[in-house]
């Protein structure tokens, strides 16, 4: 069976004292094993980017903006070969893998244009002969931890633009699905960026806990769930760490009795559904306001996801894949088990679905559960799996009210055509990244990523501007050349 390992100072190493399994979670098989770093061979990795900073520092910001440009090249030459590998580990349908990396690319677009976004300000004369101008300098080594559900996208949110700005980087990505993020990693090396400016460590929480401690490392980017971001954001902060730790979410839609329902419904099947519903960004709630809007909001959805399609990465007519493991599917069969016992009721049942030829596969088919309330504990947590729960409310002040005093504040949206209340709603929903009739709300790569509540844990949302910010420090300079043979007395008032 191969074995996954790192990359560090541009090599591929070994360090196979420990492995974990790898599963293709259509097939219920191990594949192949990844190697879990050692605290050595993370520290290995540390210490290859930080001899490789200073030089990577110093390199002209248009030469680094080059190799993205060359590596942005080579993205859209593999994708068929990316996506084959999200698809063997993550089990993501091929077009869902390729709309995942195509999302990776435009953040590696925008870190092209990196010369614009370094340059800084510049004043003149802000006092008699003195000019001040700011710098965005790099931090030094940084390092990424990310999830399972985007190989290949949360990446690249975070390694090209810290890497344009000049820093040198420690990925540890998800030991679920690793061989697609070591792969883009290989590329970038083709792509011409110098050994140890790029380093990627697979492991578990060994080798976080090294990232997190090491004070080489200045600052770490992390997407995942809450309680692990709680975690990482404190332990980050208490070594003396830049942090921005993106955890859950529980993403509501309102629907208005006013809304496009056929509209809607598409909408909904492809937020809850799509990539089997292990999005941050899934919708996993449909609010609706009114009996007559849930009816008949229940009801096309009933009828629209007869027609879904769960399967195997390979069958491009396939909706959506199996989750990611064996443990996760019973965890979201269990949610589903809950919410029948706690009184909703479940209107389309995908606990037992039949895929033909993957009977050992790790799948959970569509499910719909009606008249959710907020006290059951399927509606309290994130499922993570192909599950959309309706809750109905009289008013659209009582469905924001489920949204603001929820413990996440992600991603929301509202169906109305009401344009009155789709500002009311934008202005007043304690929410980070906000739809109107837009169904997953994900801002591209010119603006930002985050949510608020606990869904966030940081001061400065994921790429984009905020995005530069974060990697990067400012210096001002202010600046005087007086005039040959002027000496100046002794001043001793605040300068003005």
């Amino acid at each position: 069976m191969s074995i996954v390992g790192h990359l560090i100072n541009g090599e591929l190493v070994a360090d196979n004292n420990r492995t974990q399994d790898v599963f293709n979670p259509a097939t219920g098989v191990a594949e192949k094993q990844v190697a879990l770093a050692s605290k050595q061979t993370v520290e290995q990795a540390i210490a290859a980017a930080q001899a490789a900073f200073p030089e990577w520092r110093d390199t002209p910001v248009i030469k680094r903006a080059r190799v993205m440009f060359k590596f942005k090249e080579l993205l859209e030459q593999n994708v068929d070969q990316i996506a084959k590998l999200i698809g063997q580990e993550h089990g993501k349908i091929s077009h869902d893998a390729a709309g995942e990396i195509q999302r990776g690319i435009e953040n590696v677009e925008f870190a092209c244009g990196a010369p614009e976004l370094l340059k800084g300000e510049h004043s003149r004369n802000v006092g008699p002969n003195i000019d001040s101008w700011s710098e965005f300098q790099p931090l030094g080594v940084v390092a990424g931890i990310t999830p399972f559900n985007f190989p290949a996208m949360v990446p690249m949110w975070m390694f090209p633009l810290a890497i344009v700005c000049g820093n040198c980087f420690v990925l540890k990505p998800s030991e679920r699905d690793p061989s697609s993020t070591l792969f883009i990693a290989q590329l970038l090396k083709e792509a011409g960026l110098p050994d140890g400016v790029m380093n990627v460590v697979n492991g578990d929480k060994e080798a976080v806990d090294v990232l997190l401690s090491d004070q080489r490392i200045k600052a770490v980017s992390f997407v995942g769930s809450t309680p692990i971001a709680e975690y990482i954001y404190a332990t980050a902060n208490a070594n003396g760490k830049r942090c921005q730790a993106l955890g859950g979410a529980k993403n509501h839609a309102i629907v208005m009795p006013d809304a496009d329902m056929d509209n809607a419904v598409n909408q909904l099947l492809g937020a809850a559904f799509g990539s089997s519903g292990e999005r941050c960004m899934a919708l996993s709630v449909a609010v609706a306001v009114g009996d007559k809007a849930a009816d008949t909001l229940v009801e096309k959805m009933s009828t629209a996801m007869q027609g879904l399609s769960v399967g195997a990465y390979d069958t491009p007519s396939n909706d959506f894949g199996p989750v990611i493991t064996c443990q996760h599917k019973d965890k979201v069969v269990g949610y589903i088990n809950s919410a029948e016992q706690q009184g909703a009721n479940i209107v389309v049942d995908g606990r037992e679905p039949n895929v033909e030829g993957y009977d050992n596969g790790f799948f959970v088919g569509a499910t719909l559960i009606d008249s959710v309330t907020p006290e059951m504990e399927s509606y309290k947590a994130e499922i993570f799996g192909p599950v959309l729960q309706v809750v109905r409310v009289k008013t659209m002040d009582e469905a924001m009210k489920l949204i603001n005093d929820h413990e996440y504040g992600n991603g929301t949206c509202i169906f109305t055509r009401d344009g009155e209340a789709a500002r009311y709603f934008s202005d007043h929903i304690q929410v980070g990244m906000v739809g109107i009739n837009v169904p997953l709300p994900v801002p591209v790569a010119y603006h930002s990523f985050g949510g608020w509540k606990r869904s966030l844990f940081g001061d400065l949302h994921a790429y984009g501007p905020d995005g530069v910010r974060f990697y990067t420090k400012r210096k001002t300079i202010t600046q005087r050349w007086p005039s040959s043979g002027v000496r100046e007395g002794v001043s001793f008032s605040f300068p003005s």
